[in-house]
């Protein structure tokens, strides 16, 4: 078993511990320009070179990106010791859901939000996206449409029965409301949205967003939380989906970005099957000549990153 520098284990025990990230940048929001209906793809993939003390949690906190995200993008290199000067891959392009251009989307496998202000006037319409974690499997955050409901700073806990339950169990026991704080899982901020009992919040445990490791509410980063609160009036819509293979196009160009489905659906989904509905559906709207083998190693690697599939006829 390969030892971690003393160094770097104390870093890492010690974050988990606390709750702390263990990033020395914070993140930044991306914000993108919003293209036209008939273009799907935002960003580009940048490469940076790791430092000595970097870990890939690290990188991905100070590029706004999740720890799945980041960990699928660079599947050949360990997450605690990149090694000084290893080009790692940023996944900073996306192909956004499809879903209506409005309000909050959040695509559940890809454990990223999406959020589209109302423009302002004399601006261009711009799309935000943050990494964010969603419940586990035995919690899983809820599909469909929804609306946020009420927006609360510093807010107070207050654990359901089922998860004060499941704490007492393991020996840990809650109370029966958690003041505002340091030791508050749900942060600064605070979204309740209209499905009872579900919020999006931030965190003081960051490390973990990008996981599946909620109670079925939505996690962010707490600068990223902090970033969109005031933006987000009471009634946006939020609409989620289950989107693990996206297709879309930029110019001439079709996309396929393939994340892993959830754990929960991996037996009864095959992912080429679906993605093959996709590129009929997608062929049916605007003929294309395909790159089978392009498709077939995008759907095998799962990585996240957009990959070009086909161009237009």
């Amino acid at each position: 078993m390969q030892q971690l520098p003393m160094n770097l284990a104390r870093r890492i025990r010690m974050s988990l511990l606390l709750g702390a990230t263990i990033a020395v940048q914070p993140a930044h929001a991306q914000t993108f320009v919003l293209p036209p209906s008939d273009v799907d793809l935002i960003g580009a993939v940048q490469t940076v070179a790791a430092k000595h003390e970097d870990t890939l949690l690290d990188i991905a906190r100070q590029f706004d990106v999740g720890q799945d995200e980041m960990v699928l993008a660079n599947a050949s290199i360990d997450r605690w010791l990149p090694g000084e000067g290893s080009e790692t891959l940023v996944p900073t392009r996306f192909i956004l859901p499809q879903a209506k251009r409005t309000g909050i989307v959040l695509n559940v496998p890809e454990m990223r939000l999406y959020f589209f202000p109302a423009p302002r006037a004399g601006k261009a319409a711009v799309v935000q996206t943050y990494p964010v974690s969603i419940g586990r499997m035995d919690w899983a955050t809820p599909l469909g449409t929804t609306a946020v409901a009420a927006k609360t700073r510093n807010p107070s806990w207050r654990p359901p029965e089922s998860i004060r339950s499941e704490h007492a169990a393991d020996g840990s026991p809650l109370p029966e409301i958690i003041p505002p704080g340091p030791d508050n899982p749900l942060g600064n901020y605070a979204l309740r949205l209209t499905r009872s009992g579900y919020l999006i919040h931030g965190t003081n445990r960051p490390y973990g967003v990008g996981m599946r490791v909620t109670h079925g509410c939505v996690r962010m980063y707490p600068e990223d939380i902090e970033a969109l609160f005031p933006d987000v009036p009471v009634g946006t819509p939020v609409q989620i989906v289950n989107q693990p293979i996206k297709l879309g196009w930029l110019a001439d160009t079709l996309f396929i970005e393939v994340h892993p489905p959830l754990d929960e659906e991996r037996e009864n989904i095959v992912l080429m099957n679906l993605a093959m509905d996709l590129v009929n559906a997608a062929w049916e709207q605007r003929p294309f000549t395909l790159n089978g083998r392009a498709l077939k190693q995008a759907v095998e690697e799962q990585s996240g990153i957009p990959v070009a599939i086909a161009g237009a006829r």
